[in-house]
């Protein structure tokens, strides 16, 4: 599904160039749970934005699902993030005085569906959440905020779900719950990509990618 090859990534502040990236190389399989790690700095975010086309690569080749990702323009980078890309961040990012389920429904109103309301009451109900579905994040356990935002990262069904530190914010509990749901789309068929911290997380994926100052050191 994902075929990084010698990808770099550099950021100029004027004069001084910083690379994030280093001449990165790497496969992931359809259907593989995936975790990448690395100390802060490391290029661990920066690598989930070029995999999720939210950044392009100052250099190297990216093919996507067979296609060349350097090859499309601004617009079919959109909608292929929209089509096949579900995200997840550590912050949520859900709107504050919206419900749980206008939350869900956001990508859909960008895509233009017609069947908004029930695509992402299904959505809510796959994270658990239903029943909370007319509560705004205030009213949400951090946790909860967390499905929520899950949800909103499946309602277009996307082959592939990017999570950047998801439990970064989380108790324990709350913890095990979201990585058991990632397993459980996993099982349904949906590739997983989680940056995390957390060795024990990384324990539960099948390909674990370890960086150091932007260069893979192990996977």
């Amino acid at each position: 599904m994902i075929e990084l090859e010698n990808v770099t990534k550099v950021y100029r502040m004027g004069k001084v160039e910083v690379f994030a990236l280093r001449g990165v190389t790497l496969s992931i399989e359809e259907g593989e749970m995936v975790a990448i790690q690395g100390a802060s700095g490391s290029g661990k975010s920066t690598l989930l934005n070029v995999i999720g086309c939210l950044d392009r690569p100052t250099s190297g080749r990216y093919v996507f699902d067979g296609a060349d990702v350097s090859r499309l323009n601004d617009n079919q980078l959109a909608e292929m993030r929209n089509r096949k890309f579900g995200f997840v961040f550590q912050e949520y990012n859900l709107l504050s005085r919206a419900s749980a389920l206008s939350n869900v429904e956001l990508p859909l109103i960008y895509g233009g569906n017609r069947h908004k309301r029930q695509r992402a009451m299904e959505a809510l109900e796959r994270v658990g959440l239903a029943p909370r579905a007319k509560h705004k994040p205030t009213e949400l356990s951090g946790g909860e905020q967390q499905r929520v935002a899950i949800a909103r990262a499946l309602v277009n069904n996307p082959a592939l779900i990017l999570a950047d530190e998801p439990t970064g914010n989380l108790d324990s509990a709350s913890t095990a719950e979201i990585i058991s749901i990632f397993r459980q789309l996993n099982r349904d068929g949906i590739t997983v990509v989680i940056v995390t911290h957390e060795a024990d997380i990384a324990a539960q994926t099948q390909h674990t990618i370890r960086l150091s100052d932007g260069e893979i050191v192990s996977q």
